[in-house]
């Protein structure tokens, strides 16, 4: 069994919003025999820096002193070396893969079925789906064996993760030509809060390095999470671990 967590990037941006100009949904795909280790090694890392909390990419920007923010008052340099030794431990197991969609703002309104928040969240939403189902199909026949996996969101608030979960058992069960057969899928769309979840804070790390690389033009800890990207058998990641949203517009 394999496990796809989901985190985002903020808020998805409103039609008239000038910024941010991109929205991300960040993933990470960690197996059941993986699972435990990734688990010790967050909370290892907790342990040797005294973090008594949730990690998040946003409580490591200068001057972060939110009051849930675990590292409030800790230097920046700080800040930052727990958050590459996070980096490092994504790419510390070989099964454990991570990925992202990347939504253009711009380009994204500009389709006929992008009208508010939720469509473009939803639309972000479906290649990184589609994604973890090529990577199990990959899986299976490397193995032999057929693969499966569960798919874990971020609670978000009662209509919105109705909504998503909605969404969801569309991919699953559409017959359209322009979605996927998530033949590897178990079940629906599990939900859960980011602050008892290992994998969801993960993920937000991946949302985060993604989401700076195209937002800030700074690429610092994407080259960190780079190791860890899904990608081609020729190694590319473009359309495979970093998916851009929508593929035709993107701006």
């Amino acid at each position: 069994m394999h496990i796809l967590f989901l985190d985002e990037s903020g808020t998805a941006p409103r039609p008239q919003d000038q910024h941010p100009s991109y929205f991300v949904v960040g993933g990470v795909i960690i197996p059941e025999t993986s699972w435990h280790r990734m688990r010790d090694g967050l909370m290892g890392i907790k342990i040797r820096r005294k973090i008594r909390g949730e990690i998040k990419w946003r409580y490591f920007a200068p001057n972060n002193d939110d009051s849930r923010n675990p590292m409030r008052g800790m230097p920046q340099g700080e800040r930052d070396a727990i958050r590459e030794e996070v980096y490092k431990l994504l790419g510390s197991e070989t099964a454990v893969r991570t990925l992202a969609c990347v939504a253009s703002r711009v380009g994204a309104y500009k389709m006929a079925s992008v009208n508010t928040q939720d469509e473009l969240y939803h639309g972000t939403f479906k290649p990184i789906t589609e994604r973890f189902q090529y990577h199990l199909q990959d899986i299976s026949k490397i193995t032999g064996i057929k693969q499966y996996g569960i798919v874990v969101g971020d609670h978000r608030g009662a209509g919105d993760d109705k909504r998503l979960r909605g969404h969801h058992e569309k991919l699953l069960h559409s017959a359209s030509g322009f979605t996927s057969k998530y033949e590897n899928l178990v079940e629906g769309l599990f939900i859960h809060p980011s602050n008892l979840s290992v994998g969801i804070q993960l993920a937000d790390m991946v949302a985060g390095a993604v989401w700076r690389k195209f937002e800030r033009k700074d690429d610092r800890y994407f080259k960190m999470l780079e190791p860890s990207l899904r990608k081609s058998p020729a190694g590319v990641i473009d359309g495979f671990g970093v998916v851009k949203y929508p593929l035709n517009g993107f701006v």
